[in-house]
């Protein structure tokens, strides 16, 4: 089930949650402007491409799914989902609402 969580929720559960795994879905070029750390980048412009690297990912991980504005992590998510993925996370407001850690 995918839900929509504010940074704040992120942050709070990201470091007690020993099955996270975050994924940035942006583009390449937007993750050279900056990412939060530990993330995997799976650039979902890339269609196809992307549900292949998805399809490899362990479905037993808790994912949180960022973007720039939130909207194509909701996407994402949706897709996680019908794909079999049980806990997805998708960040309300995206990368440029971001105010946690970051990596430049």
């Amino acid at each position: 089930m995918a839900e929509d969580i504010t940074q704040e929720e992120w942050q709070e559960q990201i470091v007690t949650d020993s099955n996270a795994l975050i994924l940035d879905v942006r583009t390449e070029e937007e993750v050279e402007d900056g990412y939060i750390p530990n993330m995997l980048n799976l650039d979902i412009r890339q269609g196809q491409g992307f549900l292949d690297e998805l399809a490899k990912l362990d479905k037993t991980k808790n994912y949180y799914v960022y973007c720039r504005s939130g909207a194509r992590s909701a996407q994402a998510c949706t897709l996680m989902n019908q794909m079999g993925f049980g806990t997805v996370y998708n960040l309300i407001g995206g990368f440029m609402n971001w105010e946690g850690e970051t990596v430049e």
